[in-house]
Order: C-alpha cells, then structure tokens, then sequence
C-alpha cells in the first residue's frame, strides 16, 4: 500500500547531506515534507522551497515530542526518514565514554526514540513507511571506526527487527 503524498513525511537532520537531498526529492515531487535540524535557521531554504521546518534534536525527549505533536497536528504521519546522524573516527581506546555516548544517542537512541513516537499514529492510521538511514559501516568494519560501525551495526540490528515487528500489522514498513 502506497502513502498519500498529501500525508506528512517527517525528515530527520536535514541540514546537509542525505537529509536535505531527500527533503528537496520530496518537496518537489508534491510531498507534504516536514524538514528538521537542531538549527532550523540551517534549513530556512528549505522552507522557501515548500517544506515546513521544525527544530528537532534527536538527543532530547521534549524536542521530539514537541516535533512529532506539530506534525500529527496536520494528520497522521506517513512517513518518517531517520536521517540524523554522524561520524566520529579514532581507535576505540582513545575516544571519551562521553563522546561514544552522544554518537549512541545520536545515531541509535534517537532513531529508536523516533520509531517509538511514530509508530502508534501509523498503526492509527492503517499504513506508514520508516526508512532509517545506515551506512555500509553497519556491515562492514575498518580501523578507526569502531564506535561509529558499532552505532550503524545497532541500526541494523534495530531495523531488521523492527521490520519483523511491524509485519504484523500487514504492511511492509
């Protein structure tokens, strides 16, 4: 079953890279686009260009509520791109617990957050799509990119088990 385009498609962090290009895909294929980014003065173009902004940190509960509220409040949600995400390099022994933190909490807690918090509305509305956004480094590993790959593997391993979980509910999220 396909989405209405007229439905919502949240993006997360589009403020470069695959996120923006994906915003721009849909926008001017007539999608209704929600574009995000923590500085959502970094996406104003976007805006111009027919998406509705929003401030979204991936790393904080109420701005993911609040983010997710907005956009239900223009119908249930469609489809959501778990984009946000990052890189850090550097053998294991040398990054900072603290920094392996925000990258997990980043990369795979807030992708989980954001399933979690769309989810209900989508089984609501009878359909829904989630793409989240890997990296060949979630199969793959190269020195000096351990925490990262080890992030990206979580998000395999979150979404091969999502996709089973949701199957249930006769669609092919």
């Amino acid at each position: 079953m396909g989405i209405e385009k007229s439905r919502p498609v949240l993006i997360t962090g589009c403020s470069s890279g695959i996120g923006r290009a994906t915003a721009e895909h849909l926008v001017d294929g007539g999608w209704n686009v929600y574009a995000t980014a923590r500085r959502p003065e970094a996406i104003e173009d976007l805006a111009k260009r027919g998406a509705k902004t929003l401030a979204l940190d991936v790393t904080d509960e109420g701005s993911m509520r609040n983010a997710v509220e907005e956009v239900e409040r223009d119908g249930p949600i469609g489809g959501l791109v778990n984009n946000a995400g990052y890189s850090q390099s550097g053998a294991i022994e040398t990054i900072p617990m603290d920094s392996v933190r925000r990258q997990f909490e980043t990369n795979v807690f807030g992708l989980m957050r954001m399933c979690q918090l769309v989810l209900p509305g989508m089984r609501r509305a009878g359909s829904g799509r989630i793409v989240n956004l890997s990296s060949m480094g979630g199969k793959l590993v190269f020195p000096g990119g351990g925490v990262y790959h080890a992030a990206k593997h979580a998000v395999e391993a979150l979404s091969d088990a999502l996709r089973f979980e949701v199957a249930v509910f006769g669609s092919t999220w």
